[in-house]
């Protein structure tokens, strides 16, 4: 079976997958449930098992890994494309595509189709490199005035969703990743599908004065991986984390063309997801205080080098890595330190119920 075809198919339906809108709900929220009660709908009772929690509290929902399907030691989480039928896969993808931005929706399909990519390079892999080999799960009842999440996850993608009371959408953890980070052979030569991210970040560094590197670049060579990916005694990326040590070089401390690359570097993340998700996102950094954010890197500052950036904030974080496979394979996060899986959210949300 041929794959590729099925994710441009996919890709071209979803685009036009088409959504009522409620007056009272956040209109990511309805988009999301409506798409969400669509692909249910179709379920046979085996799949629904593996799919739908119906408990929100479930500990499925804070299982999460970007690694290969066959690594992760707890078992993903959910049905995977590969026990779904063509017209569930479409449904699939229209749920990914009412949450994400153009751009995001281009990017997680492209990252899906590089497993592709791998299995034609790495003929004597032990891992399946399969680019229908990602799982949606749910969490809750999808309703537009409801409190429900999702993911979306498999090898370099794992995107998290939680909607509290139709009203509030959170789109964190928000993991993307790509080997190659270049395809620098065969008909997709030149794919970088994770590249804007690479640029900005060396761009910003590379426009660094002596000085403001010195407090920029914190270490001479790169970390192997982002810094949360794991946490002592766990066996994925921890559910919650908090602020990583104050590295770096502050926004004050840029010049007025640096501080721009520093927002453009933050709304590449944040604008994966659909514009009115992303807005809040990018209020919310911005009310805390761009003074309060910094820009950190370790590694090379050319091409070809082990590097590694993160942008910190008083209530995000964001972190780049690119050393493995001789620097040519990317691990991009976004994360919330309040709100990751809609935390506090949910915890103002059943400290509400419960007052009633």
């Amino acid at each position: 079976m041929n794959k590729l075809p099925f994710l441009r198919r996919a890709a071209l339906l979803a685009v036009g997958f088409t959504f009522s809108i409620s007056l009272h709900a956040h209109p990511a929220a309805d988009a999301m449930t409506e798409a969400a009660k669509k692909l249910l709908a179709t379920l046979k009772p085996e799949q629904k098992a593996k799919a739908h929690y119906p408990d929100l509290k479930a500990e499925a929902r804070h299982a999460w890994h970007f690694i290969p399907t066959e690594m992760v030691s707890f078992g993903r989480k959910g049905l995977p494309f590969t026990e779904m039928s063509d017209d569930q896969r479409k449904l699939a993808l229209a749920l990914l595509q009412s949450a994400l931005s153009e751009p995001g929706y281009s990017k997680a399909t492209s990252i899906m189709s590089l497993e592709a990519v791998l299995k034609e390079f790495e003929k004597n892999s032990k891992v399946d490199r399969n680019p229908i080999l990602y799982f949606v799960s749910i969490y809750g009842t999808p309703d537009a005035k409801g409190t429900w999440a999702w993911r979306f996850e498999g090898h370099h993608l794992s995107l998290s969703f939680t909607i509290v009371d139709g009203k509030e959408v959170v789109a964190v953890p928000s993991f993307m990743g790509t080997n190659p980070a270049e395809v620098r052979e065969g008909a997709r030569k030149g794919l970088r599908v994770l590249g804007v991210e690479e640029d900005l970040g060396r761009e910003l560094v590379k426009s660094l004065s002596a000085e403001q590197r010195k407090a920029a670049i914190y270490a001479e060579k790169a970390p192997a991986d982002i810094l949360t990916a794991s946490a002592p005694g766990l066996k994925g990326p921890p559910a919650k984390i908090t602020p990583l040590s104050p590295e770096g070089i502050s926004y004050s401390r840029l010049n007025s063309a640096q501080q721009e690359l520093l927002k453009k570097i933050v709304a590449e993340y944040a604008n994966r997801v659909r514009s009115d998700v992303a807005k809040g996102d990018l209020a919310k950094a911005a009310k805390a205080g761009w003074d309060k954010t910094s820009f950190a890197w370790a590694g090379g500052i050319e091409r070809g080098e082990g590097h590694y950036y993160r942008v910190q904030g008083p209530t995000f974080l964001l972190e780049y890595d690119n050393t493995q496979n001789n620097a040519n394979h990317v691990h991009a996060v976004w994360r919330d330190f309040a709100n990751d899986f809609g935390e506090d959210l949910l915890k103002r949300h059943y400290e509400q119920a419960h007052r009633k």
